[in-house]
């Protein structure tokens, strides 16, 4: 490729410009320039590069790593989560033979609240324990605390198990803290700054969210429980992606290592039914469930491990296949003199 420069010389081997003993054109007398460019290694194009080249040799066996990963981690993770155990008490009531049908036309702030029991069997042993808020950001010319949709809609409803035996009812503990992440509990959520044994004064000025029957600075009898660090709403603030979804309501303790968690045997489940779902085609359910080393049970995991592992150990072999039947045939053509 030729170069070009901006200086050009005459047929007589002058410069352009100058004249015969050399001297430089009127009016000039600096260096001519140049659009040659510099001789480095990037602007000459010199610098070191490399690039796969993808054959049979190297494809091949990334497919079949990658698919003998894949597959016995998904596997793994699928059983483990089948491994989960559940049972569900759908207490919405919209059967007429339920407990909890009474309770089917409750409004958020019914007094007092409507209360229903459901008796169960477990048939296994349970082993393993600003402008964002609007339409909800002030009521009667005070702000909600606290404020928002999210908020407003909170679920209220209380649970509490018993397990039955000889006709005793025996209360199941249920332990309220912990199940909200460390770090909503002690870095997202915070309450205002003050004397934290006097929740009333430091939210003095703010009312209650519409759909609550009482105010934040009433959820729970401890302090360190209470108002916006309170983990029941901690865990409700943290928005599902879908509209079915699962929020952890309380723990249950194993107490020895030598007894299970939960009995196999009869149970029952109290509920006090504060929050409607009737209206927008809504079920509530009580999930027990154990839990394992990946947490609770989520088959979607495994199955998109087996899945990729699958198509790549699949794609491995059509490809050896392919390059086993055509890959030593000379494919380059005859070239005529």
């Amino acid at each position: 490729m030729a170069v070009n420069y901006s200086a050009k010389e005459e047929a007589d081997g002058h410069p352009a410009g100058a004249g015969p003993g050399g001297g430089a054109a009127a009016g000039g007398g600096g260096a001519v320039k140049t659009r040659k460019p510099d001789n480095t290694a990037f602007k000459q194009q010199r610098l070191p590069a490399w690039q796969p080249i993808l054959t049979a040799g190297t494809v091949l066996p990334a497919f079949f790593i990658i698919g003998l990963i894949f597959i016995p981690i998904g596997i793994g993770i699928y059983v483990t989560s089948n491994n989960i155990r559940e049972y569900e008490i759908d207490y919405t009531g919209t059967e007429p033979s339920s407990p909890c049908n009474k309770c089917l036309n409750v409004s958020w702030d019914s007094t007092p609240p409507c209360t229903c029991t459901i008796n169960f069997t477990l048939e296994h042993s349970f082993e393993n324990p600003s402008k964002e808020c609007e339409p909800y950001r002030t009521n009667e010319d005070k702000p909600i605390a606290p404020c928002g949709a999210i908020a407003n809609s909170m679920f209220n409803d209380t649970l509490e198990l018993y397990h039955i035996e000889n006709d005793t009812r025996t209360a199941i503990t249920l332990i309220k803290k912990g199940i909200a992440w460390w770090t909503d509990k002690n870095v997202k959520f915070r309450n205002p700054t003050g004397d934290g044994n006097n929740l009333t004064a430091l939210f003095q000025g703010t009312t209650k969210p519409v759909n609550w029957p009482k105010p934040v600075y009433m959820l729970d009898s401890e302090p360190d429980n209470n108002g916006f660090i309170n983990e029941d709403f901690i865990v409700w603030m943290r928005t599902a992606a879908l509209p079915t979804f699962r929020k952890l309501y309380r723990l249950i303790e194993r107490k020895s290592n030598l007894q299970p968690t939960l009995q196999a045997g009869k149970y029952s489940l109290d509920i006090t039914y504060n929050y409607p779902v009737h209206s927008f085609d809504g079920r509530k359910r009580m999930i027990l469930s154990t839990i394992s080393w990946m947490g609770g049970k989520n088959p979607f995991l495994g199955i998109a491990y087996i899945t990729v592992g699958s198509i790549c150990f699949f794609l491995g072999v059509v490809l050896l296949i392919i390059h086993h039947k055509y890959g030593n045939r000379n494919t380059s053509a005859d070239i005529p003199n």
